[in-house]
């Protein structure tokens, strides 16, 4: 069973910022029904649920975890993003949402003055992005922005269950059956239209809708990145991700992990090789794939240039907080030392998937009790025994969070399938025959969205390094939010009619939040005008109006010219 928070009772809607029990008709019911059904209610399926509901739709939304949001809150990373994120290239809604999380700090954090004033304020001002935050700030947004629907009997918010199985006749889904993860009691859930917004489209294989995982081959996609052969069971990693501070004079070594001794001594074997030991200061760089060296300082004393992971994905900035507030700066620790690449955890039975995420969070604690003992300091000595845990910042009993960083989900055979020629940089000069300067990325004229990031795939099951290469500012075709089959099935998350490859720029929180709210239009789209998805995308007339009540809701459907990534 993957996250945990133990609540006595788990049926809950969301309202006013914290949960609420269902009301006792809706406790006691076994089905509930509505119109929109949203399987998962991480970053995706939290802007599918907002946009069905502010198109009049009832909503039923499911999460595994006790915390909506996924990447930004039970997984515990700070939203990547690209750099034009606070002018243009996202959805007005994922900005409203950054906008709150800011406000959030302005109202309840003892911010300084100047740090108050700021108006693109980064409570960490981590390097890797423009708001690096603590998580459950982004639980109270999400909650709020949830809120009223909830309040007003549109929207019911089942935390805690996970779908089990699903009632299909034909090429329609009629019912998703879910579990409370507390009680096994089960639920069935019919609906008109369905969002997969799990994690790892956990829906797909329940509903016996077509999908792909792993790496396609090059015969398949023609992606220059691509094996000759398909590789299924080839997975970018996982990441078990954690929360900690530093207490310079005090010691808070944690229990020695059982695993300690395996991954203190790992060498991971992969093509090309890694530099050594898992467990150093020295990583393959990404894009190269030479060795790279960084450091670690949490004291921020040390004259040394290059990458300070501590500052990396720093989420609280003590400077940034009126004196005495923070005791410490606090870091999140999602790096490639605690990746884990030794197995999948889905297209496994459960006991091996149970058995791989234990194993992952055996490796993150090891990183830990290693930067704590053993880990080199830019002084010449070892370890920072003051590296403090922070569990309660993470929301969970163990310290880590609450569930593992998924970077790559089972994706539905779609309608319309991205694959690297339309995006990657490199792909797109050879195709076109243009200059770098020139080229763009493919434009798809059913487009529901924009995103941009580089194509950054992370080491995978298979035995691969890094793959990350420049891609252009893409757009996000329609197509591949709709299942080939499936009527009234739509991707909501990582889900979507993308390769092994694209995946690695389709998968980061604007895009996943753009998915998502897309999917939740269109299914509202199809639940008014009793049309199927499919329909509304290849119906010229259909597309144009569905377009341009995107745009007047706040989507962005092409880019201005902007650089490659």
């Amino acid at each position: 069973m993957i996250g945990s928070m133990r609540h006595p009772r788990r049926d809950f809607l969301m309202q006013a910022g914290s949960l609420l029990l269902l009301p006792a008709h809706l406790a006691a019911a076994r089905d509930l029904a509505c119109d929109v059904a949203i399987i998962g209610g991480g970053t995706g399926g939290c802007a599918a649920a907002l946009a069905a509901l502010r198109n009049g739709m009832r909503v039923v939304m499911t999460e595994e975890t006790d915390w909506v949001g996924g990447q930004l809150t039970s997984q515990a990373v700070p939203p990547d993003e690209h750099p034009w994120i606070e002018s243009f290239g996202c959805t007005r809604l994922y900005r409203a949402y950054r906008n709150a999380v800011r406000d959030y700090y302005r109202r309840n954090y003892p911010l300084t003055e100047e740090a108050r004033a700021r108006w693109n304020l980064n409570p960490g001002d981590g390097s890797v992005s423009r708001l690096t935050h603590e998580p459950r700030v982004s639980v109270s947004v999400l909650e709020e922005m949830l809120a009223p629907h909830g309040s007003g009997g549109r929207l019911t918010v089942l935390l805690r269950h996970k779908p089990v199985g699903a009632d299909v006749a034909g090429d329609r889904i009629r019912a998703v059956k879910a579990r409370d993860l507390a009680t096994g009691r089960e639920r069935v859930i019919q609906a008109a239209q369905f969002v997969d917004a799990t994690e790892q489209g956990d829906l797909l294989p329940l509903t016996r809708t077509e999908y792909v995982t792993g790496f396609e081959s090059r015969r398949d996609t023609g992606e220059p990145h691509a094996p000759e052969q398909a590789q299924p069971a080839n997975i970018q990693s996982f990441t078990v991700c954690f929360v900690i501070d530093h207490l310079s004079g005090e010691d808070h070594t944690i229990e020695r992990p059982a695993e300690y001794a395996f991954w203190r001594d790992y060498v991971p074997k992969m093509q090309p090789p890694w530099p050594g030991k898992l467990l150093s200061w020295a990583m393959s760089d990404p894009i190269r794939l030479t060795p790279r060296v960084v450091f670690f300082d949490p004291t921020l004393k040390a004259q040394q240039k290059g990458l300070n992971l501590w500052l990396y994905r720093r989420i609280a900035n003590k400077g940034n907080f009126t004196a005495g507030a923070y005791q410490s700066d606090i870091s999140l620790v999602n790096w490639p030392q605690n990746d884990y690449w030794l197995g999948n955890l889905h297209e496994v039975s459960e006991e091996e998937a149970a058995r791989h995420l234990e194993r992952g969070k055996q490796l993150s604690l090891s990183l830990l009790y290693w930067m704590q003992t053993e880990a080199p300091r830019p002084d010449g000595g070892q370890g920072w025994p003051g590296l403090r845990l922070r569990g309660d910042l993470a929301g969970s009993a163990d310290g880590l969070a609450k569930y593992p960083y998924i970077r790559e989900s089972r994706r539905i055979r779609a309608e319309f399938t991205v694959v690297e020629q339309h995006v990657g940089t490199d792909a797109r000069m050879k195709l076109t025959g243009k200059p770098r300067e020139e080229i763009t990325a493919e434009e798809f004229p059913d487009t529901c969205g924009v995103g941009s990031y580089r194509i950054d795939l992370h080491p995978s099951s298979g035995g691969d390094n890094y793959i990350d290469v420049s891609s252009l500012p893409f757009q996000i075709p329609l197509g591949a939010l709709i299942p080939r089959r499936v009527e009234n099935l739509l991707a909501g998350a990582k889900n979507l009619g993308v390769t092994h490859i694209t995946n690695g720029c389709y998968r980061l929180h604007p895009v996943e939040w753009n998915i998502g709210e897309a999917a939740g239009m269109l299914a509202a789209q199809a639940v008014q005008l009793k049309e199927p998805p499919r329909r509304i995308r290849n119906a010229e007339k259909l597309l144009k109006d569905f377009q341009a009540r995107l745009t007047a809701q706040g989507f962005e459907l092409a880019w201005p010219k902007v650089t490659p990534r």
